[in-house]
Formats: C-alpha cells, structure tokens, sequence
C-alpha cells in the first residue's frame, strides 16, 4: 500500500512513523514533511492547503491512502475534492469540517442535539459584542469564529481584557477573515482533557483520553499555542466518565452531523472541560490533535493503516482498536518567542544522544535540514519529545531526561507536563 500524509508538523511525524510499521504500508509520502519526516518518508514540495496539486499528486503516484493531518486543507474540501477524483482518503468533507472551520457552527450544533456545552452567543458586529460583554461581564471567553492555528481563545478574567480581544479579532483582524464574527462563550471552570475518537460516519471507536497544555508557560500561565505538550491516559477520565463522554458527546455529535446531511468521517476530537465528574465541550478539532497524536500514537499497538482503511470502506465496526497500556508524555519544544515572532535557522545540537535512548521518539515539528546534513529550526514548536513508560511519573521523568540533552538557542519549553495527573495519582 502506498500511503499519503498531508501536513508537515509532529502529528505528521507520528503519523508517518506509525504508518511505517504497517507490514501492508510500501511506501509513504509527506506534503510537504519536515526535516525529521524526510527520513521516513519522500517529501513532497506541496503545501497541505494545496489541494488540487495534492490531487494531482495523489493521482499520478497512484496513492492507495491518504489521511489528512491539518484542518486547513479539510475546511478548504480536500477530501470532496479527493473522492470526486476516487482518491480513498480519510478526513471529514468541507460541511463536517465546519465543526472545526466554524464554532459558531458548532455551538450551534451542540444546542440543537443536547450535547452538553457552555452557553454562548454569536456576533459579526463590533459595537454589539462590546455592548453584550459589558453587561454579561467577566470572566467570559471570546473566540474567533475561524480557524486561527490555536491561537483565536482568549479566555479573559477582567472586561478590559475581553475588550481587547474584541479589538484585536473585530478590528484589528489579528485572524483574517477567521475573526470576521465571534463567539463570547460561558468561562467553564475545571480540568481540561481530549477526547478523540476514529469514526466511519456510523461506528464510534474511542482512544484513550489525554490531556494538552496549550498555555505557554507553567502552570497553564501565559498566551494560548498551537499545544505545549501532551500525556496519556489522563487519570481525570476515569472509565464511568469516558462511557459518559461516549454516551453524551461523541456519538450524538456523530449521529447529529448525519442527520445534519454532512456525515463524518475521520478523526473527531472534543477539548472538555470537567468539573464534578461532568464533561462540557469547549471546541471540536477535525482531525487529530497536535500534540496528543503523538502519546496516542506512541501507545497504539493495533495497525494504523488498517483502521484507516476500514474508515474509508465504512467498515470500522469490524476493527478492535488495542492500546499498551504504559503511560506516554510529549514535551514540545518551541522556538524563542513563539507563538510570536520568532527566528528560525538555529542549529539543534544533542539529538544523536538521544536516538540511542530506548523508550523515546523525537517527532520533527518546526524542522529542515541544512546543506551540511544537520537539523535548523523552522518553525515556533520544533520538537516533540515524547516518552512511554510504565506509568505517568517514569514517562515524565524519561521525557525531561531526553529534553535535557537536545538544545539550540533560544529553545524553550514548559517543565510542568504531566503535573496534574501526579496530582491526581496523590
């Protein structure tokens, strides 16, 4: 089989490792991969939002899977695109990718099926989002309606802060045309988690809960990213409570989007908030989350390429999904400055000392390869150091031990990951 991964990021990495050790898997291409990919994979010259090249591509090189990574190419109708040409792929169309490209649209949807949400209201004009906020007063959270890379949540404790986040979505257009409307949404209290699931459209089959840390600094302080690290299981989804997520969340959405006429398949992912022992969506994300692609993947012992392939051929309700049952943490690290400005072209200097430790992956995020064969950053997240363990404190221990020998200036990373399930583990 030969196999496409769309996206250039440590998702892609993971996905591109797992899929490699499928003994049906011959060949595996990346668009446009990374540096640490390409050792993995052919790299394509092709952006992931570069739809109808990719189509070409996937077409002439006979492509017999091709799974989308990012959520850009998926809003933009990779996959309508794909399966008019009779390209198997997996990824939700253009319309059930809305549940990411739109969160008004997918607030909406939460209200219209009873899944469980904050509550929240919609706006495309300015002067009425300030009005609505002065009298709803804080702590509330204003979100850009679009796709903003992670970074349109501004969750705000004080009315001058949700002020200026109107200001910079509305009028600024800190986002584009993603910030055209927004979403002013209840300030849910508790701990967060991920909860991804693969779907044919019918068939639900849940992975192991996780937990993101999408502030950049410790102790969830600081601006929202792309994802600063990653670990599962997430002792906060006990097994009642992931039968509750199913039963309330996940499948309902599912069966909603079908009966909405834009069945999905795919990746499906819901950031909850639970507090109490109750989950309440924060977001939906169409694919698989970066960075909890890589702990989920790291602890999948079933084969990738066949759960994929059954989602293609509608037939996931013949698939048994098997996962090991150590502990697995991602530690991003990031450039200097990210998720601002940032420089690229730094030497990464350690990683050969850690390629030999057992145990651990190095998934290439923000990475290409100087004319000397040596690793430069380019990108704001660059790695994503990821360990498996027999449990959550030695998966954290491992994880720190491998960051510690990898460095190039200006490197950066959390040193909290992991923190709330020791908590949680007394």
């Amino acid at each position: 089989m030969r196999v496409l991964v769309i996206g250039g990021g440590g998702r892609e990495h993971a996905l591109v490792w797992k899929l490699a050790q499928s003994p049906s898997v011959k060949a595996i291409a990346c668009a446009p991969g990374n540096g640490g990919i390409s050792g993995r994979a052919n790299c394509i010259n092709v952006a992931a939002d570069e739809i109808e090249d990719l189509a070409k591509f996937a077409d002439k090189a006979e492509m017999d899977l091709t799974i989308v990574g990012p959520e850009a190419p998926l809003t933009k109708g990779i996959v309508d695109l794909f399966k008019q040409k009779g390209l198997p792929i997996v990824g939700p169309t253009m319309a059930a990718a809305q549940i990411e490209g739109s969160k008004s649209f997918a607030k909406d949807l939460m209200k219209k099926y009873g899944i469980p949400t904050g509550d929240y209201r919609t706006f495309e004009d300015h002067s009425e989002a300030l009005d609505y906020v002065k009298k709803k007063g804080t702590p509330l959270v204003v979100k850009a309606d679009g796709l903003a890379s992670g970074k349109g949540v501004f969750p705000c404790q004080t009315l001058e802060e949700a002020l200026r986040a109107l200001d910079q979505i509305m009028v600024q257009g800190l986002f584009g045309e993603a910030g055209n409307r927004v979403v002013v949404e209840e300030f849910l209290t508790g701990e967060e988690a991920s909860f991804l699931v693969f779907t044919d459209g019918k068939s639900v089959l849940p992975m192991p809960a996780c937990q993101d840390h999408k502030a950049l600094y410790d102790g969830d302080q600081g601006p929202n990213t792309g994802g600063m690290g990653a670990y599962s299981p997430a002792p906060v989804v006990t097994p009642q409570l992931e039968k509750r997520i199913m039963e309330t969340i996940m499948i309902p959405t599912v069966e909603g989007l079908a009966l909405e006429g834009c069945p999905y398949e795919g990746v499906l992912y819901a950031g909850l908030m639970i507090e109490n022992g109750e989950p309440k969506v924060l977001e939906f994300n169409a694919r698989f989350g970066d960075p909890e692609a890589q702990p989920l993947l790291m602890r999948m012992t079933s084969d990738l390429t066949e759960v994929l392939a059954a989602i293609t051929r509608h037939e996931l309700d013949s698939v048994t999904l098997e996962w090991d049952h150590r502990a697995s943490v991602c530690v991003v690290m990031a450039s200097g400055g990210y998720p601002g400005q940032y420089q690229k072209g730094k030497l990464v200097q350690g990683l050969e000392k850690v390629v030999v430790m057992k145990d651990i992956m190095v998934f290439h995020a923000g990475t290409e390869i100087n004319i000397e064969g040596q690793y430069e950053t380019n990108g704001g997240r660059v790695l994503g150091v990821t360990s498996i363990a027999s449990g959550i404190a030695s998966a954290i221990d491992l994880a720190y031990e491998a960051v510690s020998k990898i460095s190039w200036d200006g490197c950066y990373y959390r040193q909290d990951i992991g923190k709330k399930a020791l908590k949680r583990q007394g």
